[in-house]
């Protein structure tokens, strides 16, 4: 089950594409709840400049060992760099912002 979810980007040049991978493990309820709390997230604070890969470890568990994953679900945030890592089902917003370093810490 491992998918992309691109949007549409916008055609400014200078808009930054954030690549985010999300780590799962089947169709969990915490699984799908990550999911949508992401794609959620980027609409609001990165609509147009994102993709969302999904990789589902129960299908391809030799895929952690790229992002090094000890949980799921985890987000890793490849682009911008440096790369960043959120283990849960991203409920809260603000803890998830953080991490991704699109508000400062406070």
């Amino acid at each position: 089950m491992n998918q992309s979810v691109t949007e549409p980007r916008h055609q400014d040049q200078d808009a930054e594409c954030w690549c985010l991978r999300l780590y799962v493990a089947g169709q969990s309820p915490r699984s799908i709840q990550a999911f949508q709390n992401l794609k959620e997230l980027c609409e609001t604070h990165l609509a147009g400049r994102y993709e969302i890969e999904i990789i589902d470890l129960i299908e391809n568990p030799r895929l952690a060992r790229g992002d090094q994953i000890v949980a799921v679900p985890t987000l890793v945030r490849k682009l911008p760099e440096p790369v960043r890592k959120i283990i849960g089902d991203l409920s809260n917003t603000d803890r998830v912002l953080v991490g991704l370093d699109l508000r400062p810490r406070g």
